[in-house]
């Protein structure tokens, strides 16, 4: 099923447009603290159309999804009470727990794992104000991880080059598929523990 081959030439497309690097600093900011589609689907094409300007495209990625988790805090630190039942209709109620429980053990490090990890970061940043982490290392780490998936995401494409995006496009759908199962193998894994 072709499903990521399409998404994958959309995004391609998307990302030529003129307005593209506001579309990828305001979704790298939603991620960031409300919006479930991750910045690195419009980051890699991107950098694949114009690998010139691929550190650039780290660059606002990483300062505008840090600042959509300084948002996510902020939302955490003064309105966990209105957000917290809109996190248990998503079905986040438990993750959220369980992102609490981190902080009390791990703190820092909570926060450094989810922004370069495919765990939900916002959650960890709406939990990181709710808990009142201590905002200068709840900046540090977010800068760190989201710094270095980006910037890791960035650099594959451009010292890949056109070698990169053409195994990208021959496996883009098994890639898609393979991630899709490893995010419900997480997930079963998860509620199993």
């Amino acid at each position: 099923m072709k499903v990521f081959s399409a998404l994958y030439e959309r995004v391609l497309t998307w990302s030529k447009h003129r307005h593209a690097e506001r579309y990828l600093a305001a979704l790298s900011f939603a991620e960031s603290s409300f919006f479930p589609v991750p910045p690195d689907v419009m980051l890699a094409p991107m950098t694949l159309a114009r690998p010139d300007r691929g550190w650039r495209y780290a660059t606002l990625t990483t300062v505008a999804s840090v600042i959509g988790g300084v948002a996510g805090y902020l939302i955490g630190w003064f309105a966990i009470d209105a957000v917290g039942p809109f996190i248990e209709s998503l079905g986040y109620a438990e993750v959220f727990s369980r992102a609490t429980q981190w902080f009390d053990r791990w703190g820092f490090f909570a926060i450094l794992a989810a922004g370069f990890s495919p765990i939900p970061y916002k959650i960890f940043t709406i939990a990181g104000g709710a808990l009142h982490m201590f905002f200068p290392g709840f900046l540090i780490a977010s800068c760190l991880g989201r710094g270095a998936r980006f910037f890791l995401v960035a650099g594959m494409i451009v010292f890949g080059g056109e070698k990169m995006e053409g195994l990208l496009r021959r496996y883009v759908d098994a890639i898609g598929w393979a991630v899709v199962g490893i995010i419900l193998l997480a997930i079963v894994i998860w509620q199993l523990r």
